[in-house]
């Protein structure tokens, strides 16, 4: 079980994320890269497609990182990992929030030669809903290094001003172009040594803010780069009706009910509150 500790939630206000070196153990990373193998062949074990599927085998741009969206809809082994209490209860320490349910998961693959993605704020993509608070919990499947296009954090952004969506996101040229441009409106000067890698071992990763900037460089490595990523928001949180569709809203609109603006539990799980309540489905559909 997964326990945050006063010093690590600290650390993580300061920074706007933290890194730690263990999160799922040897036996889970290895029954996740089976889940991968499955859903970028396109086969979906509970006969649900994920809500975005950007790469499948035999159609996909190899040279991109490969995408999928909700995997945990698809896949209950991805369901086992992105729906945990514990992970829910972290986040919302981290978040200082009632509690936490899921937003989306992300299935990453980012293949021996795959492009950048873009430096960027994911909370910049999501004023669909209120509170926007968002955090992310990043699982690295492989090890990771810096040649191997791990995921960047430029310490302490979190703080600096929110700026909005901008350039293509998957294997753009100059990858920290936007980075570069909100540290000068900043007036912080940006070099090597202030960006932060995610270098852990399989099974490590990382927790990270909404608003903090980060993205990923080449792989430059000979080995593959998987990851599995909770996006969780408030357990409070709700539709806003005057932006479904914006961002990623465009996607998860189509799940809001036509008489109110409450996300519906069966799309948006609560993963944990501080009153022990957690989404009474969530058991019956891991089991089967």
């Amino acid at each position: 079980m997964l326990e945050i500790s006063d010093g690590q939630a600290e650390c993580f206000a300061t920074q706007g994320y933290i890194t730690l070196e263990r999160l799922v153990d040897r036996e889970s990373v290895a029954g996740l890269r089976v889940c991968f193998d499955k859903l970028f062949s396109g086969e979906f074990d509970t006969g649900v497609s994920p809500d975005e599927v950007n790469w499948q085998i035999g159609s996909g741009d190899e040279s991109l990182t490969r995408q999928i969206c909700n995997g945990w809809k698809a896949d209950r082994g991805i369901a086992e990992t992105v729906l945990r209490e514990d992970f829910g209860r972290a986040v919302a320490k981290l978040g200082g929030w009632p509690g936490a349910r899921i937003m989306i998961d992300n299935v990453l693959w980012k293949p021996p030669g795959a492009r950048p993605l873009l430096y960027h704020q994911d909370s910049a993509y999501l004023d669909w809903y209120r509170p926007s608070d968002l955090l992310s919990l990043w699982i690295a499947l492989d090890e990771t290094s810096a040649s191997g296009g791990t995921l960047e954090f430029m310490p302490g952004s979190h703080r600096w001003r929110q700026s909005p969506p901008e350039g293509d996101f998957h294997g753009p040229d100059d990858y920290r172009q936007f980075l570069r441009q909100a540290a000068e409106v900043e007036g912080v000067a940006l070099s090597e040594e202030n960006i932060d890698y995610v270098e852990v071992p399989a099974g490590g990763g990382s927790f990270h803010h909404g608003w903090v900037w980060h993205g990923s460089g080449y792989n430059r490595s000979d080995m593959p780069r998987r990851a599995l990523v909770l996006h969780a928001m408030r357990s409070d949180a709700e539709f806003n009706s005057a932006r479904l569709n914006s961002g990623t809203g465009r996607v998860y609109s189509r799940y809001k009910r036509l008489g109110d603006n409450v996300l519906d539990e069966n799309y948006f799980p609560i993963l944990w509150r501080e009153d022990g309540y957690r989404t009474p489905g969530i058991e019956t559909y891991l089991t089967g």
